[in-house]
């Protein structure tokens, strides 16, 4: 399989199947979760677990590290965790006589952020740069991260003890927010099943060539630009909503063409219609987005105006396509 080549997006399917069956040996019931893995490793960008506890949130991000045969970090954000813990620090070798600097954990392919919400604001904005500059600062200095580079971070909506609100400036910086719910009671079964018998480890699936390929064929995706006034449109719309104190930013007009792009791929397709915008709205917009007080009082949901403009937005159609009666 690491001699595969990718020379059409046909050929993705084939690909994805081989990552979810190896995936699948320690985690099942997360398919969706794996595309969404895949989405953010071929448009760099980065991805927000939400889950309760034990639903296999860093086990999926470990098990897709290495199908990816890439470097993996994890970080345990907790409230003592300082920003020099994350990004590293200069230390004065008395071997040498000279200052050397120790990299963090920062310094990595994929890096787990896990429970990103126990650490203060303070350690949080430590991300940032890394997230949006692929670079981090220590000291005055400047490090490049390595390339991919992303970060995984997940997040228990259940815990209000020792926990703090991610900043909307960082939220917007991930390009998706994953939600990993209870499996059926099929996969259920599938998983106890799964734990009586040893364990098999994930083999290595993506190589570098393959990586290479997949982001080739993402940069020749046309997008037509019917399309992107669709996307537009979805944004523009949300910063209308009354229920709404904060729209959708710039940032997240960029990330649905990026995840849209990624979404036509992964179903072999080498060009975007409206059913891939509409696929990753959700991922890209429920985190972005911020309901007034009045909205929570009355039971409104974020995700009950994603569908909303969802339904409101004209779908641009096909050349040729009648128009709906």
């Amino acid at each position: 399989m690491s001699e595969l080549r990718l020379r059409d997006p046909s050929d993705i399917e084939g690909l994805l199947e081989a990552v979810n069956a190896e995936v699948g040996k320690v985690v099942v019931g997360y398919d969706e979760q794996v595309e969404d893995f895949l989405m953010c490793l071929i448009t760099q960008g980065h991805i927000l677990m939400e889950g309760v506890p034990g639903v296999a949130k860093t086990t999926l991000s470990k098990a897709f590290t290495n199908v990816c045969g890439l470097s993996y970090k994890r970080i345990q954000f907790t409230q003592d965790l300082l920003p020099a813990d994350i990004t590293g620090h200069y230390f004065f070798n008395q071997k040498s006589g000279d200052f050397e600097v120790r990299k963090g954990p920062i310094f990595a392919d994929f890096v787990l952020a896990d429970e990103i919400n126990r650490a203060p604001p303070k350690t949080q904005s430590a991300l940032l740069e890394a997230m949006q500059e692929k670079q981090v600062t220590i000291e005055g200095n400047t490090f490049a991260l390595p390339n991919p580079f992303m970060v995984i971070a997940t997040l228990n909506p259940i815990e209000t003890e020792g926990v703090y609100p991610l900043p909307e400036a960082q939220l917007d910086r991930f390009m998706f927010k994953s939600v990993m719910d209870y499996v059926s009671e099929e996969d259920e079964y599938r998983i106890i099943d799964l734990k009586s018998r040893r364990a098999e480890e994930p083999m290595r699936i993506l190589g570098d060539s393959l990586l290479r390929d997949m982001q080739t064929l993402y940069e020749k995706m046309h997008v037509d630009e019917s399309i992107k006034r669709y996307i537009r449109d979805l944004i523009v719309m949300t910063r209308n909503k009354e229920a709404l104190t904060l729209g959708a930013s710039p940032r997240a007009g960029e990330y649905m063409l990026y995840s849209a792009k990624a979404h036509a791929l992964i179903a072999g397709k080498d060009y975007v219609i409206p059913d891939d915008v509409k696929a990753i709205a959700h991922k890209v917009l429920d985190h972005r987005l911020i309901l007034s007080i009045d909205s929570e009082l009355e039971g409104i949901t974020v995700a009950s105006i994603v569908d909303d403009v969802l339904n409101v937005v004209p779908v641009p159609k096909a050349k040729g396509e009648k128009e709906e009666e």
